[in-house]
């Protein structure tokens, strides 16, 4: 006989509220039916290959998948809350300049266990309570070229993280944002703009000649904003190539028509996977930022933690493998 349809809520509630690691441990259920599920199934998270702690606090995990696969998330300590960055592909086929996973390649779709999983294996391992933490998709892959998964991850998540903790980050993948603003309640969106002009962009970030920018802002003035809340713009800064005061001002003009805010991320280098790409000195940050402060944008630079473990922004690869990407020259403007 099939069990009744309310096993399902109860075994999600085992696994997800009270962490259960095991059938055996779900004394709700019938004994039977405990022992028939360990015979067909098994509760599991990703397999925790590598711990790496930065000076700053922040870990890098590194996950082996159930198929071998190996992804990387990354737990960031706050002044009061924990922020936990999720991978949402093995890979990524959209090649940003200034992105380690982009060098990688195209890998595969997460599964939406397999993207839970990475949360709940960092709650275990560092005791991170319901309720306690933000979430942000950005570590490896594009997640709007998972929306199925993604939308899924975010059912479960918000059983105890609030949307408002939530914050989706794409490259500008236009029907993903689409698929996401339809969704009753929506996370935070982020976009990783890093120009104004569509030759710049395009040379930074290849997507752009597929969803050029004013592509991209249709569809971020189509996006629901409820009152008090914005869109991220995030701007990876190279020495050279997007550090100008022109692109500042460019910058601001663009963003002024989408209530928004500005996070500057000044480029976290690899000298391996990134060749030719440098971080613009603090001088040349700070300028660009008082450009866009004094245009009326909001704006903060995002000096991010996790450098001394490879786990910054645009730093994660998950597996080893040969940087065959990393010989190309990296664009000049």
């Amino acid at each position: 006989m099939a069990p009744e349809p309310y096993r399902a809520g109860q075994l999600l509630a085992w696994i997800w509220d009270r962490r259960a690691v095991s059938f055996g441990e779900m004394s709700s259920l019938p004994r039977s039916l405990r022992e028939e599920l360990e015979t067909r199934f098994e509760v599991g998270l990703p397999e925790v290959v590598e711990r790496t702690p930065a000076d700053d606090g922040a870990t890098k995990f590194l996950f082996r998948l159930q198929d071998g696969a190996q992804v990387e998330a990354v737990r960031i300590p706050m002044e009061q809350r924990v922020t936990v960055c999720l991978s949402s592909q093995a890979g990524c086929a959209l090649d940003c300049a200034f992105c380690v996973t982009g060098r990688m390649g195209a890998g595969r779709n997460l599964t939406a266990g397999e993207i839970v999983g990475q949360y709940l294996a960092m709650a275990r391992e560092e005791s991170i309570a319901p309720r306690t933490a933000n979430v942000v998709f950005m570590g490896m892959g594009e997640p709007l070229l998972n929306v199925p998964n993604v939308l899924s991850a975010l059912d479960l998540l918000e059983r105890e993280v609030s949307p408002r903790r939530i914050t989706v980050s794409t490259a500008g993948v236009v029907p993903g944002i689409d698929a996401l603003a339809v969704r009753s309640r929506r996370p935070n969106l982020a976009v990783s703009l890093s120009a104004a002009d569509d030759a710049t962009r395009a040379r930074l970030m290849p997507v752009n000649r597929t969803w050029p920018i004013a592509a991209l802002f249709d569809a971020l003035r189509r996006w629901p904003l409820e009152p008090g809340r914005r869109v991220t713009f995030e701007v990876v800064l190279i020495d050279g190539v997007n550090d100008s005061v022109d692109a500042a001002r460019r910058l601001a003009r663009l963003v002024a028509s989408i209530p928004s805010k500005v996070n500057l991320i000044p480029l976290n280098e690899s000298v391996e996977w990134l060749p030719g790409l440098s971080r613009p000195s603090p001088e040349k940050v700070d300028l660009f930022g008082r450009t866009l402060a004094d245009a009326g944008v909001a704006v903060t630079v995002r000096w991010s933690k996790g450098l001394g473990a490879s786990a910054a922004c645009g730093q994660l690869k998950g597996r080893d493998v040969p940087a065959h990407r990393g010989t190309r020259s990296g664009p000049r403007g």
